[in-house]
């Protein structure tokens, strides 16, 4: 179970999650403040990662980010594709009628 601990302002602070490459997936606790507000405070919640999660968890991030890249692309042709065929029936429906 989380327990906040209490940052230098006097907040509960908050948990977050770590992505930078040294300490992927880790949380973090820290200031609920944002920017200059900010009192700075932080720890983390979690052990240290081993060295082959630190090496392997970035790698899948990427392929996850790749992946869900490839799909969103995939989905603007998909739509792309879609509404130029519905056009194109459109022009040659009209055509055909006038003929």
């Amino acid at each position: 179970m989380y327990i906040p601990r209490i940052c230098q302002c006097g907040l509960p602070t908050v948990l977050r999650t770590s992505w930078t490459a040294t300490n992927p997936g880790r949380r973090f606790h820290c200031c609920p403040k944002t920017g200059q507000d900010s009192c700075g405070f932080n720890g983390f919640y979690d052990p240290p990662m081993c060295p082959r999660s630190v090496q392997i968890i970035p790698g899948l991030l990427r392929n996850i980010n790749h992946v869900q890249e490839v799909a969103t692309n995939n989905e603007r042709r998909a739509t792309t594709f879609k509404n130029l065929l519905l056009h194109s029936w459109l022009v040659f429906g009209v055509y055909f009628m006038l003929n």
